[in-house]
């Protein structure tokens, strides 16, 4: 191991049910408004969770442009009294402006089910990111995270797309298929520069903070 190797630890937080979700739509960075009151709540969960076991003992906090994931972010920063660095290139997967706002029937019936098992640099979203692009940023944004805040724990207020990205490229797994996540919302997730050139996943989804809450809100109609 290099003598000036030292040990980076990321946690990724998904941000708490958002109110895009609850009204089903692709809620990308132009039409996202925050979280739903479930989500509030998530995130209080949360917050209250980690201020009383003291498990991550933060220090640098980062997340999305996205409201949704800002307002997580918001909400558990007290634990730890860091400022917030918002970085837009942890956000979701950007539909771009054609389909951004659109609801998911609505994009389906528009421009058929998107296939994520496909090749990455294949279009999804006409007017938006391929995944490859997606990953591409996703990829360079935490790259800097990381060398800026060598040795220190780094939490990230983000997106279940970007969990996912992140996971794959940590992992050296395939950019698309072989696998889902289907990652709840605030849960914690976790990896170690343990080796250089080699992480360690040392927790995925862990969101025993949630236990006794709806699994999401009730929908109407």
């Amino acid at each position: 191991m290099s003598d000036d190797f030292v040990s980076t630890r990321v946690v990724l937080i998904r941000h708490g049910e958002s109110q895009v979700t609850v009204q089903r739509i692709l809620g990308g960075p132009r039409t996202c408004t925050g979280l739903s009151e479930l989500g509030v709540r998530q995130a209080e969960r949360l917050r209250d969770r980690l201020a009383r076991t003291g498990e991550i003992e933060a220090t640098a906090l980062y997340s999305s442009a996205y409201p949704r994931a800002r307002q997580t972010a918001d909400l558990i920063a007290p634990v730890w009294e860091l400022p917030i660095t918002i970085v837009p290139a942890f956000g979701e997967h950007d539909p771009g402006p054609e389909c951004d706002g659109l609801t998911f029937q609505a994009f389906v019936d528009k421009y058929g089910m998107p296939d994520w098992e496909a090749d990455p640099h294949a279009v999804t979203f006409p007017g938006g990111e391929t995944v490859a692009e997606f990953h591409h940023r996703v990829g360079d944004a935490l790259s800097a995270a990381v060398e800026q805040h060598r040795g220190g724990v780094i939490v990230i207020a983000c997106h279940g797309g970007v969990v996912d990205a992140i996971f794959r490229q940590l992992l050296r797994l395939p950019g698309t298929g072989g696998f889902e996540l289907h990652t709840v919302n605030t849960s914690l997730t976790e990896f170690v520069h343990s080796r250089p050139r080699r992480w360690r996943l040392a927790r995925y989804d862990d969101a025993a903070h949630l236990e006794g809450l709806p699994k999401e809100t009730p929908r109407s109609g």
